[in-house]
């Protein structure tokens, strides 16, 4: 799945509300951080930055975890 993900992909995901949209920002290969979240990316194992379209607010998640919308 992390091969068809791209920047600017409508994704949408599981979170404790319940699932929600958005879109990613870009493909992480390397060390990164949002908020309190310290993401290990490489470029064998990919996370990808994403923006929620209800919130605004930005989170990391591993390929597993979206789906395009």
């Amino acid at each position: 799945m992390a091969k068809d993900l791209k920047s600017g992909d409508k994704v949408r995901w599981n979170t404790p509300q319940g699932e929600t949209t958005g879109r990613i920002e870009q493909k992480l290969t390397g060390a990164a951080k949002v908020k309190t979240h310290a993401a290990t990316a490489s470029p064998d194992a990919p996370q990808f930055e994403v923006r929620s379209d209800k919130t605004g607010a930005k989170a990391i998640h591993k390929p597993g975890a979206l789906r395009k919308a």
